[in-house]
């Protein structure tokens, strides 16, 4: 799993039929100081994620093994919304309180 922070959607009218009913957003991968890092992405939704949240995504094969996106064509799912990240004892994000961020 790698951290990212959800910077906007993406709306498909017409998809294959295995991906109807998928909410579609882009995320921008970031590090432990929640600095970009690398491109971006869009990835399913599996958990109701929103604009300016830090989640948990994965990609490849990993992808496919949530309830919404088994055997189907995905490559890269949101995982997890983060309440909080603890790095040796010291709390270096906490949702709604770290400054800069959302």
């Amino acid at each position: 799993m790698k951290f990212a922070k959800v910077i906007g959607n993406v709306v498909c009218t017409q998809k294959d039929e295995n991906c109807v009913g998928w909410k579609l957003l882009i995320i921008q991968p970031v590090d432990l100081e929640l600095k970009p890092k690398g491109e971006t992405l869009v990835a399913v939704d599996a958990v109701g994620a929103g604009d300016g949240e830090l989640v948990l995504f994965v990609s490849g094969s990993s992808a496919r093994q949530t309830d919404v996106t088994k055997n189907k064509p995905c490559d890269c799912v949101i995982a997890a919304i983060v309440d909080t990240v603890e790095k040796e004892g010291d709390i270096i994000f906490k949702k709604f309180e770290t400054e800069g961020y959302r």
